[in-house]
């Protein structure tokens, strides 16, 4: 009896195409995410070399701080990754070390980002009421930032809850959600870096 309704219950957390309920609604999410995402990169594609008035962007980036950052938050994915497979192997200490990777990583680049915002303001007073460039820049890469910062916070209430011993391997899926967030995050990242920093 016991083993039956350990099956029923299980089965009441799958739809009909064998994906858990939570998955498939955040995979939806992301979908969503997606579109946003790509309508913020498209806008700020369309209107590209369209300021009459200065700075421009050759002027401001600074590619090499930019890469660093860049690095820092693709290898917090792979910290993800490992903080995952702790969970599931029932390892706290590795779920710890690793999630609190992740976390220190994500502040590493939010700090960045942060610099790079005051540094543009201060030195070449780009605001987003200068030019075309500064309105569709700050709010591209501030959407990302702040989808950043949620993941942070995510990953802070994770690993309280690691170690707290309230993530049992029998509960990873919430951990690997938000390592499909995660992984998200870094992957839009990628595609501003290379279309905004790296093509002139």
């Amino acid at each position: 009896m016991a083993d039956a309704a350990a099956v029923a219950h299980d089965d009441h957390h799958y739809t009909s195409t064998g994906l858990n309920n939570w998955k498939l609604g955040f995979w939806t999410f992301i979908g969503s995410e997606c579109l946003f995402f790509g309508t913020l990169i498209s806008t700020y594609m369309a209107y590209k070399g369209a300021s009459i008035v200065g700075p421009y962007p050759e002027k401001v980036f600074d590619i090499p701080l930019t890469s660093i950052s860049t690095f820092v938050l693709l290898m917090s994915s792979l910290a993800m990754v490992l903080a995952l497979d702790g969970v599931q192997k029932g390892s706290k200490k590795k779920a710890l070390i690793w999630l609190g990777t992740v976390i220190v990583m994500g502040a590493i680049f939010l700090g960045f980002q942060y610099y790079e915002f005051t540094h543009f303001i201060h030195e070449y007073h780009l605001t987003l009421q200068t030019n075309v460039f500064g309105s569709t820049f700050y709010v591209l890469t501030g959407f990302h930032g702040a989808h950043v910062t949620i993941g942070v916070i995510w990953m802070i209430t994770l690993f309280i809850r690691v170690l707290q011993g309230k993530m049992p391997p029998e509960k990873a899926l919430q951990v690997e959600i938000a390592g499909l967030y995660w992984h998200f995050v870094d992957i839009v990242w990628i595609v501003i870096f290379v279309l905004i920093y790296l093509i002139p």
